[in-house]
């Protein structure tokens, strides 16, 4: 087949879903461009690692130009999707740019959701990429520098409170960290200070930690382990306003109110807000309904995947928004696609596949041996899920690289108790503070 009459294949997002398209298309006959804002895919199962001063942004982290620079049907554009015109095969991106399509595969993942409370982002933080990351540790070990240098008690306790609101993966992980941390990694770095003290607070709207595809066994472990280190976990509780003081809460019609200094968001997610521009139907967050095969409803050549997708299962539950979903939509796709130009030429065309997932289990990490992992049908705790968990996010790193660095940092910790990333990095303003 002529260069000039492959046809174009672009991909928007270089996540798990995105990357998992390109990689499947590398030996297709077609011309394929993945379009990002940003140049590097990041591993989002660690980015609490980052976060926690666990590990470095490079660790987690690799350029999409570099992962991707062997497959030469492939080019990579830095820039924003912002608009498909479904009917003109049209991409539009941030600066006037426009790119022609045969097959359009939106990956574009998601966002933080504060479910109408936008106000609240400034000073709760989530944690969706390496600025989220670099900036909720910055917060963290600055709080324990205010700490140690104020003398008024009330204060002092207001910065070593940190309430995470959400008790999925993402913050039961964090609030186990941020624990662990205080207990043991720094309790010898101060002197005016016991960091012992600190308060973790980890609120859900939920009457149980892990509320969305985790058994209520595991999430029983998971929240037995959480307070066994000693954080306050609290179930059934909503929060109703969030400010640079602290949280108010409300537990059954029971208002109340933390002073914490330091919140972070880890209780909603959103769809990027380029699915709006195709037309169709979307749910509450802002995914798109897609047909069984992924693809738009009414436009066969355009797939969506990943978190922006709504599908569910051969069962019925909806497919969870997590990298193992994500990586098998996008090689799906890749392979649909590919099988799709091969026999172009054949009449009829061959009836699409089903997108059928394969759930291969869901893991947790709480802290030091402890986690929770449903794999296969069976329930484990303790140090076995907590190395399988370790093992696990080695082999799924993107470099050679990152797994072998990754690995020595962990035995490390692991062997020390330390944290090698305790950097404050992007100035050491007092935002969190009072003017």
């Amino acid at each position: 087949m002529p260069v000039q009459a492959r046809k174009r294949v672009l991909i928007v997002g270089g996540g798990f879903a995105g990357l998992a398209c390109a990689k499947a298309l590398r030996r297709a006959p077609v011309e394929v461009t993945l379009v990002d804002r940003r140049n590097h895919h990041v591993f989002q199962p660690l980015l609490y690692q980052v976060a926690t001063a666990a590990l470095s942004p490079a660790q987690i982290a690799a350029p999409i130009r570099s992962v991707l620079g062997k497959q030469v049907n492939t080019r990579v554009l830095l820039g924003e999707a912002v608009r498909v015109d479904p009917d003109r095969k049209l991409l539009s991106l941030d600066h006037g740019d426009e790119l022609l399509f045969d097959y359009l595969v939106l990956a574009a993942g998601a966002t933080h959701s504060y479910f109408g409370h936008e106000d609240w982002a400034p000073h709760a933080p989530g944690l969706k990429s390496i600025e989220d990351a670099l900036e909720i540790r910055r917060r963290f070990l600055l709080a324990f520098e205010e700490a140690e240098r104020t003398t008024d008690p009330a204060l002092r306790g207001a910065l070593l409170t940190f309430v995470i609101v959400g008790a999925g993966p993402t913050g039961v992980e964090l609030a186990g960290a941020f624990k662990e941390i205080a207990l043991t990694t720094i309790r010898r770095d101060f002197r005016r200070i016991d960091t012992r003290d600190t308060r973790v607070i980890l609120v859900e709207a939920m009457d149980r930690v892990l509320p969305g595809g985790f058994p209520a066994a595991l999430s029983d472990r998971a929240l037995r382990d959480l307070r066994e280190m000693g954080v306050d976990v609290r179930l059934s509780t909503r929060v109703t306003h969030i400010d640079p003081q602290g949280v108010t809460l409300d537990a059954g019609g029971a208002p109340s109110r933390i002073a914490a200094r330091n919140v972070l968001w880890a209780a909603g997610v959103r769809a990027s807000g380029i699915a709006a521009s195709l037309g169709v139907e979307l749910d509450r967050a802002g995914r798109v309904l897609v047909q069984p095969d992924l693809s738009v409803p009414g436009h066969p050549s355009i797939f969506v995947t990943g978190d922006l997708a709504n599908i569910k299962d051969h069962q019925g539950n909806q497919v969870p928004g997590m990298a193992p979903g994500a990586m098998q939509m996008g090689a799906f796709v890749g392979r649909l696609v590919a099988s799709e130009v091969a026999s172009s030429e054949r009449s009829p065309t061959p009836a699409r596949p089903a997108f059928r997932y394969v759930d291969k289990g869901t893991l947790a990490t709480i802290g030091r041996a402890r986690a929770v992992a449903h794999i296969l049908g069976g329930n484990y705790g303790g140090f076995p899920a907590w190395l399988f968990w370790v093992l696990l996010h080695i082999a799924y790193l993107i470099s050679f690289r990152a797994k072998v660095l990754v690995f020595v940092d962990w035995i490390w910790s692991y062997a020390t108790f330390g944290r090698g990333a305790r950097l404050i990095t992007g100035g050491t303003a007092r935002t969190t503070l009072p003017s």
